[in-house]
């Protein structure tokens, strides 16, 4: 059980801090304050402003982590009515702002916040301590904000916010965390095609021939390549499963190629009854498997896309078999699947890594609002316009998809435990 929540967290910490790094990378990029970068969820345990002015935080809970860009979807933290405390420099321009009362300063000037802007007009304006008369404080455009728990993070001016860059930019910036989970899981499934004694190539040659198979009595033979059934054509193993999954029980014609020569025979596709009654095809063919070095290096963008067009595939069933939540699966499943593994080899644990960080990359590019496919919908809707779509919209469409992956998640989560209880 510990070692099973040690390698879950483990993955899911390194899924989702690459996928985060990805923002990270291309919001700086583009010129976008990352106001915090944190490994960890929770209570702060450590934190370090860099010169940039992003802090880097340790938190308590190793749950993956998490970065903030000004401007995106982060609220002012200082609001009129509250009390803080404000540190000014030789020019009387306010350097920095406490809203934590366990970091007070003696320096501090004590004030109630009657109005703030901290974009564009940069500037606090209250009632110091112990004076009727309010006063106006110009705001440094470096200035830092003390946060609560004691995080140190800088002001954020209109130009250093996502709102202000372009949205080529702003779409580089949500595309970003994806694109680091597909990265990931090619580096991880080259290091997996290293480690294995062989790789699958995922074309269309078939690998070994099965005995007493539906493939053996048509007389195929290991090398040949299919390069059509019932005259769809099959370019690669992935196209070649898909057409044999169509005929259980069926007699099909196959184009094959062997020694450079194209010849069609007949074949009848087998199957098998699986425990829910539905029949899988199966032709009675095994991959073909290479031992070769470019194929290791290869096998991490093979089985990358492999992973990808799988999981496009089941998410197309909605479309012609309606929504399942069988499809889906929430953190008891990966649960699940994670004690299966832990118990294994390191190449399985690579594996599983890997298979993962391809399905949330995916996952977050579905056109949901609050997941980053969401934002570059709206990123291309402001392409369109002209001008993004006002925050109150934004905010709410934003809320609604908040909604609907709550419902989905708890309704998924629900499903698990029913199906791995009851």
């Amino acid at each position: 059980m510990v070692k099973t929540i040690l390698v879950f967290l483990v993955i899911f910490s390194i899924i989702v801090v690459i996928h985060e790094f990805g923002h990270f990378y291309w919001a700086k990029k583009a010129g976008i304050l990352v106001r915090e970068f944190s490994l960890g969820m929770g209570p702060k345990l450590f934190a370090k402003q860099a010169k940039d002015g992003t802090t880097y935080t340790v938190r308590m809970l190793p749950l993956g982590g998490y970065v903030r860009l000004a401007g995106l979807g982060e609220e002012e933290m200082i609001q009129p009515g509250q009390s803080v405390g404000i540190i000014l420099n030789e020019q009387d321009k306010v350097v920095k702002v406490n809203t934590s009362e366990k970091q007070a300063q003696l320096e501090e000037l004590p004030i109630q916040i009657d109005h703030v802007d901290l974009v564009d007009e940069m500037k606090i304006s209250g009632y110091v301590t112990g004076q009727d008369e309010r006063k106006d404080f110009e705001v440094d455009r470096q200035a830092e904000i003390i946060e609560p728990d004691g995080t140190i993070v800088r002001v954020a001016p209109k130009e250093s916010r996502y709102e202000s860059v372009s949205v080529f930019n702003k779409i580089l910036t949500n595309f970003g965390g994806p694109l680091n989970n597909f990265i990931l899981s090619i580096l991880a499934f080259t290091i997996v095609g290293f480690m294995l004694p062989n790789v699958p190539n995922y074309s269309n040659e078939i690998g070994e021939v099965i005995e007493n198979s539906s493939a053996e009595e048509a007389g195929l033979l290991a090398g040949d390549r299919i390069l059509s059934i019932e005259g769809i054509s099959t370019k690669n193993w992935n196209e070649l499963t898909a057409e044999i999954a169509k005929y259980p029980d069926k007699s099909v014609e196959i184009e094959v190629e062997r020694d450079n020569k194209q010849m069609t025979v007949p074949a009848k596709v087998s199957s098998s009854e699986m425990e829910n009654g539905q029949k899988v095809a199966s032709l009675g063919i095994t991959i073909k498997k290479s031992t070769a070095v470019l194929d290791r290096i290869l096998f991490g963008f093979t089985a990358t896309w492999n992973v990808v067009m799988m999981v496009l595939g089941a998410l197309s069933t909605i479309f012609t078999r309606g929504f399942d939540l069988n499809m889906f699966g929430g953190p008891v499943a990966m649960a699940q699947a994670t004690s299966q593994v832990a118990n294994e080899q390191l190449v399985d644990i690579i594996w599983f890594l890997a298979s993962l960080s391809t399905n949330l990359g995916i996952i977050n590019l579905l056109p949901i609002p609050a997941l980053d496919g969401g934002k570059i919908v709206m990123n291309l809707v402001e392409l369109l316009r002209g001008k993004p779509l006002s925050q109150e919209k934004e905010g709410l469409i934003t809320l609604v998809g908040v909604v609907l992956l709550l419902v989905l998640m708890v309704a998924v989560t629900w499903n698990d435990i029913m199906r791995a209880f009851f």
